[in-house]
């Protein structure tokens, strides 16, 4: 880039911009300005300026197509690796912890049960375990159990029952919140053994719960599939138990000083 001129406001040309806009680059208008006045200011070269706003559009395109598959996926967008409050005063074991954020239990196809009383930090740990997946381009899935059952038993009253565990066990990913929080009856116990001995060794699993996975037995319909499938389960899973204080505290809303002692909304409005 020519450094004759170094002052002035970095402005783009309404032809530049229907150019980038035809060949689907409009979005790189956002930080071209900027990108423009430090090559000025750095005398950077052609190619290496044109390298540098490339690699702007590249970031911007994963940045979004993350956020997509991440909401596709059922993925909370808050609770994310970056968020986690590492003051809060919640202990597990954090060598566990790196190993599942290395990603590698997903490549071999193991599990991980995340286990702790209520409000520690469970769902939040096993969500920011979804977006990492995400982002390395993994397929995820993530369900509160209940609900997932429940789809499941729906899906047998229009034959399509088939067609959803096929793509549950599809996934590289799946990540079962709240599991065993309440009685599996036989329907949902048949379901839980299906998902669990079809995925072995095979796709990654991460369960979180409230209750240990001797409680879990007591809950399932069938003892004989129970005892098979939580086997398994656990037989390739890393565990990480959670205790402390808990991390919802650390998410609630605040209330913002209002000197006018006029309701939000009201303001709002007028």
């Amino acid at each position: 880039m020519s450094p004759a001129s170094t002052s002035g406001p970095v402005t783009v040309n309404p032809e530049l911009k229907a150019l980038l806009r035809q060949v689907k680059l409009g979005r790189s208008l956002d930080t071209l300005p900027e990108r423009l006045a430090l090559a000025r200011t750095s005398s950077m070269g052609h190619a290496e300026f044109l390298e540098l706003v490339l690699a702007d559009e590249v970031s911007r395109r994963e940045s979004t197509s993350a956020e997509r598959r991440s909401r596709s996926a059922g993925l909370d967008p808050t609770m994310t690796l970056d968020r986690w409050d590492d003051t809060a005063k919640v202990g597990y074991d954090h060598a566990v912890w790196h190993e599942l954020c290395s990603l590698r239990f997903i490549d071999g196809g193991h599990n991980a049960v995340i286990m702790g009383p209520v409000g520690v930090g469970k769902t939040f740990l096993a969500t920011a375990l979804g977006h990492a997946a995400v982002r390395r381009r993994y397929s995820v899935h993530f369900e509160r159990c209940d609900r997932l059952l429940k789809r499941l038993r729906t899906s047998r009253l229009d034959n399509s029952h088939d067609t959803e565990m096929r793509k549950l066990l599809r996934v590289d990913l799946l990540v079962v919140d709240d599991f065993a929080l309440q009685n599996l009856d036989a329907l949902d116990t048949a379901d839980v053994y299906e998902l669990i001995v079809e995925r072995h060794r095979c796709a990654a699993t991460v369960v979180t719960s409230n209750r240990e996975p001797i409680e879990w037995l007591a809950l399932m319909a069938d003892p004989l599939l129970a005892q098979s499938a939580i086997d398994r389960l656990q037989s390739a899973a890393h565990e990480l138990v959670l205790d402390g204080e808990s991390y919802r505290q650390r998410q609630k809303p605040t209330v913002s000083p209002d000197n006018t002692g006029t309701p939000a909304r009201r303001r709002r409005a007028s």
